[in-house]
């Protein structure tokens, strides 16, 4: 497509979930495991949320070392690179790191160290650190706390992620306001697999700055319309839907399909979304596949673009440099006709 040699920021990408089949391999050998292909290609087969967690569960069980993240977050840079995209804010899933008892400050060293080094001068990166709601309350303070003395390493936000229907959203209002206090931005997984009030409730009790998914929020037109006033960002990865079974369940359609996806109808809505591909190794995509995808839905190009745009404007990047992002964005658009 036209839009694809165009400057891009992805907002919604773990870095766990970036590891694919030929990677899982590499890195379970790493450490005495030998996977058969057919083993790994079964593994990353799934058709609901539940098996998503279990394969995610899975797979990280052999990022056992910062270097393993080393290399996980070397083939990620790779990618982001062959998609001209320039700026990401990589989640990674400290919640987990902790639970393991491995150094999660070495491990984050690690991944700057990479998205730092020469091959990967164009792309700049800033992290989130992410607890899984499944651990409950405590555990993700802990990450908080985490977050807030690892911004010297780049890390911008604390979110939280995992199975939403796992605790009450009040019972983490200590971990976030933790997280807000010591500066950090907030976001949070929210209307995956919950309804609209997960949504809400992320907005009005955690104070979520940006909403991971929030797909249920078709099923809400009036809340929809508030979302749109109030320019809270969605974070929209269809891919990622479709494959742990989201959409089907928000839809209530076992044979649900990207037509069915609520994106065009948000664009339309005027809601703020932006496009990511949430675990691309895990979901077969990338960036580039997400805006074809959706281009196959019917939205146009200067509505892509507009999309496109959007990543750098809801980016958690100081207002000179975001500023500096969207003129070049726009200079490039402008280059190709697009504008």
């Amino acid at each position: 497509m036209a839009i694809d040699a165009l400057p891009k920021a992805e907002l919604h990408l773990h870095l766990e979930g970036s590891i694919r089949p030929d990677t899982a391999i590499k890195l379970a050998a790493r450490h005495g495991v030998t996977l058969k292909p057919e083993e790994v290609a079964a593994r990353y087969n799934f058709s609901n949320f539940n098996g998503f967690l279990e394969m995610f569960k899975w797979v990280t069980s052999f990022l056992r070392t910062p270097d393993d993240y080393a290399l996980i977050t070397r083939q990620l840079c790779e990618e982001l690179v062959r998609q001209n995209v320039v700026y990401a804010e990589l989640t990674i899933s400290a919640g987990v790191i902790l639970r393991r008892t491995q150094n999660l400050e070495a491990t984050v060293k690690a991944i700057r160290e990479v998205t730092q080094s020469v091959p990967f001068v164009r792309l700049r990166t800033a992290f989130i650190l992410d607890a899984a709601r499944q651990f409950g309350p405590d555990p993700a303070k802990e990450v908080a706390v985490w977050a807030g003395k690892l911004q010297p390493l780049g890390v911008v936000a604390f979110g939280m992620g995992g199975d939403e229907l796992a605790y009450p959203t009040i019972n983490f209002r200590p971990a976030f306001d933790l997280a807000r206090h010591d500066g950090l931005h907030i976001v949070c997984h929210a209307g995956e697999i919950g309804g609209p009030d997960s949504v809400r409730e992320a907005i009005e009790l955690l104070g979520a700055e940006r909403i991971g998914h929030g797909i249920a929020v078709m099923r809400d037109a009036a809340f929809a319309e508030t979302l749109a006033t109030r320019r809270v960002v969605l974070e929209i990865c269809p891919t990622s839907n479709l494959c742990t079974g989201a959409l089907a369940r928000q839809v209530e359609k076992a044979d649900a399909s990207l037509r069915d996806h609520p994106l065009p109808d948000f664009i339309k809505r005027g809601i703020a979304v932006t496009l990511s591909t949430d675990d691309p190794g895990m979901f077969h995509t990338d960036l580039l596949t997400e805006y074809s995808n959706v281009a196959s839905l019917g939205v146009s190009t200067p509505h892509l673009v507009k999309l496109m745009e959007q990543s750098f404007h809801a980016a958690f990047l100081p207002p000179d440099e975001k500023r500096k992002y969207l003129v070049d964005f726009r200079a490039a658009a402008d280059s190709a006709g697009l504008l």
